[in-house]
C-alpha cells in the first residue's frame, strides 16, 4: 500500500487532448460566420476568446499557436471582406495581438511558478518519506500491509506515525497519533519515531521502551517551556501509541497500550479487540500520571492477523454524523483475506462512508504471521530480557537475523 496525499483534480491539454479542439472549432466557426453568413455585425472580435480560453488549460506553445491562428484568421477575414484598411479592423487586429501576447506571457510565468512549486514539493516529499518511512511488505515471519490517508491537501504525513524495526529474534512495531495537526504535530511525530528507532533494535522490555519515549517527549515539552511556549501548550503535547512485540519463536504478540484505540485480532475463532488490562498514559503525560504500565500477551498463531489503526478511522463520520463502525464492517466481510485485501477493503469502505473526505489523518496497518518454512531462519531470544535501557548487558548481534522484505516505493 502507499501513501495517499489528498490532491485536487485539474484540467489540462495533456490529460484531455480533446480540449484543444474547443478553441480551434471556435476560430473556424467565427471565420465561416463572417465569410459565409451575411450579417450586419461581425464576430471577428470574439476571436480574442480563443487564446484566453487556451491559456486556462494549455501551455506556452499551445497558447502561442492558438493566438497566432486567431490573428491569422482575423487577418484573412479582413482581407476577404475588404476591411483590412479600415481603422476599426486594424484596431481589432492590434487588440487581438496584444491579448495573445499577454496570455503567452501569463503562461510563461505560470509554468515558471509551477516548476518552482514542483521542485519544492519534490524536496518536501523526500523529507516526509525520510520521517515516515514506508513499512516493508515482509519483516521476519510477518507480512505487513498499510495505508495512510493524510487529511491535509498535498500532504504525505501529518499527526499519525508508525514504524517497524527488526530485533534479534523478533520485530517491534509502533503506531501512534500526535495530538494536534500541522507542523507541530509533524515535529512531535518525527521526534518520537527517531527515539523509537534508536532503541527498538536493542529489544528492551516494552515498559523500558515506553519510559524512554516518555522521557524524550517530556524533554521536548520542557524545552518548549524554556523557549517561551505557554506551559499548558507544552504540557498538552502528547501522543497516544501502541508498542507491539512479535517474537519469532512463540505464537504470541505482546502489546503495551498508551491510551490508543485497541487493535483487532482476526483469527480462526473470529474477530476480537485486544483491550489492555493496565494501559499506560499517553506518551508525554506519564510524568503527570505516574503509572506502572502492564504488557498484555495475546495468542498470535500463524495465519492470524492484527489490525492496528488510528482514531481517524473510527471517528470518521457519515452524512448523518454517525461514527464509522470498524468492527461491524470487518466482521461482515468474508474471511481468508490477505493483509492487502483487508487494508484495501477498509480504506475503500471508509472513504465511501464519509463521502470521500476524511476530517483527520487515518492510518491502517495489518500484520499477519506467516507459517514457518518460508526460507527464513529465526533465532530464539529472551523477550523483554536485560538490555541497556534496563541496566543489564546490551544484547550482542544475532548470528542469523531474518532478512527484511522488499520495501514499497
Amino acid at each position: 500500500m502507499r501513501f495517499a496525499p489528498r490532491a485536487g483534480t485539474y484540467w489540462s491539454a495533456e490529460r484531455n487532448p480533446a480540449l484543444i479542439a474547443v478553441p480551434v472549432l471556435l476560430i473556424v466557426a467565427i471565420v465561416i460566420s463572417d465569410l459565409v453568413i451575411p450579417t450586419e455585425g461581425h464576430l471577428g472580435p470574439l476571436l480574442v476568446v480563443a487564446p484566453a480560453l487556451t491559456a486556462s488549460f494549455g501551455g506556452l506553445r499551445l497558447t502561442a499557436l492558438i493566438g497566432g491562428l486567431a490573428v491569422a484568421a482575423l487577418t484573412v477575414v479582413s482581407v476577404a471582406d475588404g476591411t483590412i484598411t479600415t481603422s476599426y479592423r486594424q484596431s481589432e487586429i492590434i487588440a487581438l495581438v496584444l491579448v495573445s501576447a499577454f496570455t503567452v506571457l501569463f503562461c510563461r510565468l505560470r509554468e515558471r511558478h509551477q516548476a518552482e512549486l514542483q521542485q519544492v514539493r519534490s524536496v518536501a516529499e523526500a523529507a516526509q518519506q525520510v520521517v515516515l518511512q514506508p513499512l516493508p511488505e515482509r519483516i521476519g515471519p510477518l507480512r505487513i500491509a498499510f495505508d495512510y490517508q493524510a487529511a491535509e491537501d498535498q500532504a504525505r504525513i501529518g499527526g499519525d506515525l508508525y514504524a517497524a524495526v527488526r530485533t534479534p529474534g523478533g520485530t517491534r512495531l509502533l503506531i501512534g497519533d500526535v495530538r494536534g495537526k500541522g507542523l507541530p504535530a509533524i515535529g512531535d511525530a518525527s521526534l518520537l519515531l527517531g527515539a523509537f528507532r534508536s532503541v527498538a533494535y536493542r529489544a528492551p522490555p516494552l515498559p523500558a521502551m515506553y519510559a524512554h519515549l516518555e522521557a524524550t517527549v517530556s524533554w521536548k515539552a520542557a524545552q518548549g517551556c524554556a523557549d517561551g511556549l505557554e506551559e499548558d501548550t507544552a504540557i498538552e503535547s502528547f501522543i497516544t501509541a501502541i508498542l507491539v512485540d512479535f517474537p519469532d519463536d512463540r505464537p504470541e504478540v505482546r502489546i503495551l497500550n498508551c491510551g490508543h484505540p485497541s487493535p483487532f485480532r482476526l483469527a480462526a475463532d473470529g474477530l476480537a479487540p485486544l483491550d489492555p488490562t493496565q494501559p499506560a498514559p499517553p506518551i508525554g503525560l506519564g510524568l503527570l500520571q505516574p503509572s506502572h504500565p502492564g504488557v498484555d500477551t495475546f495468542p498470535f498463531a500463524p495465519g492470524d492477523m492484527l489490525l492496528l489503526y488510528t482514531d481517524g478511522v473510527t471517528e470518521a463520520r457519515d452524512a448523518s454524523g454517525r461514527f464509522y463502525p470498524l468492527a461491524e464492517r470487518i466482521a461482515s466481510w468474508p474471511g481468508q483475506q490477505t493483509p492487502e485485501d483487508l487494508v484495501r477493503h477498509v480504506r475503500e469502505d471508509l472513504l465511501v462512508y464519509c463521502g470521500g473526505r476524511l476530517g483527520d489523518d487515518a492510518a491502517l496497518i495489518t500484520v499477519r504471521r506467516e507459517p514457518l518454512g518460508l526460507g527464513l531462519s529465526y533465532e530464539p531470544r529472551a523477550v523483554d530480557g536485560p538490555s541497556a535501557l534496563s541496566g543489564g548487558p546490551e544484547p550482542g548481534p544475532p548470528t542469523r537475523v531474518p532478512p527484511f522484505g522488499p520495501e514499497r516505493e
